[in-house]
């Protein structure tokens, strides 16, 4: 019989969680985690990591296995979730892996296109650029790409420019031609839905249950880090101008709920092609 990966997928706070550990419990099986938000130790209230109690009822992989420091990609992930699967599938029969970050998903589905990396002084040069310049660029170069990507994303934009600038073409033809890789085990996804204004109330509740967990203590106590990109992510970017004394907590804490809410409606748009 062959092997089976059953991924769990869904917008933030729809109970994916949960639905992983239950599934898992069931089959007598293991977890892999594809929420790219999840990966660092030094994250945990912001990003819903599973407590402690939820991390013992099942093993999990790659939950809190990382450093904020220590850059990590999707092309690593890929290879390192991979092996982990092969290895937990000599003894089971089934891998649950459970996420919301879709290239991530994408990539243990699929695999990812084959990219060259820029050379150091390209990165740092491109790292260099405000926002807005990495924006106005990527529009003229690559406009389909622009349309549809996530433009608050500075690791997104980066990732692009630094294709356009390495290939001399665009990063949405680059990865247009790429083809979907064969995996030795099939794969079901689940998709986990919720009405809009149910999905809503639980993302709001959910973020007053991370302040009064202690929200802006753990974003205070990653103020240092501030300026690395794994920071500049929903939850906690933010908060940070709170830190500073440059913005008032009732109004950081309002924006995370609709920032959230934004995230997870585009969530739910990638989600579509697996339903």
């Amino acid at each position: 019989m062959k092997k089976k990966l059953i991924l769990i997928a869904g917008p933030t706070a729809v109970g994916k969680t949960a639905e992983a550990i239950r599934l898992a419990r069931e089959l007598g099986t293991e977890v892999v985690s594809c929420d790219s938000r999840q990966f660092y130790h030094e994250l945990r209230i912001g990003v819903a990591r599973p407590t402690d109690e939820e991390l013992a009822a099942v093993r999990h992989h790659f939950i809190a296995c990382r450093s904020v420091t220590q850059p990590y990609n999707i092309y690593e992930y890929e290879q390192e979730a991979l092996r982990c699967i092969a290895e937990l599938m000599e003894t089971h029969d089934v891998v649950v892996a459970v996420g919301g970050s879709g290239l991530y998903i994408d990539a243990l589905l699929h695999g990812v296109t084959t990219m060259p990396d820029p050379k150091p002084e390209l990165r740092l040069r491109l790292q260099n650029m405000l926002l807005e310049e990495k924006r106005a660029i990527l529009m003229q170069v690559d406009p389909e790409y622009y349309a549809r990507v996530d433009r608050n994303n500075p690791v997104r934009l980066q990732r692009a420019l630094e294709v356009y600038y390495t290939t001399g073409r665009p990063y949405s033809e680059v990865v247009g031609g790429w083809q979907p890789t064969q995996r030795p085990f099939d794969t079901e996804v689940r998709v986990l839905a919720m009405e809009p204004m149910e999905l809503r109330a639980r993302i709001d509740r959910r973020v007053d249950a991370m302040m009064a967990e202690g929200l802006l203590d753990e974003v205070r106590g990653l103020s240092a880090c501030r300026h690395l990109p794994t920071l500049r992510t929903v939850g906690y970017r933010e908060l940070f101008p709170v830190v500073d004394g440059e913005r008032w907590l009732d109004e950081a804490v309002a924006e995370i709920k609709i920032n959230t809410w934004h995230y997870a409606r585009k969530q739910m748009t990638w989600c579509r092609r697996y339903r």
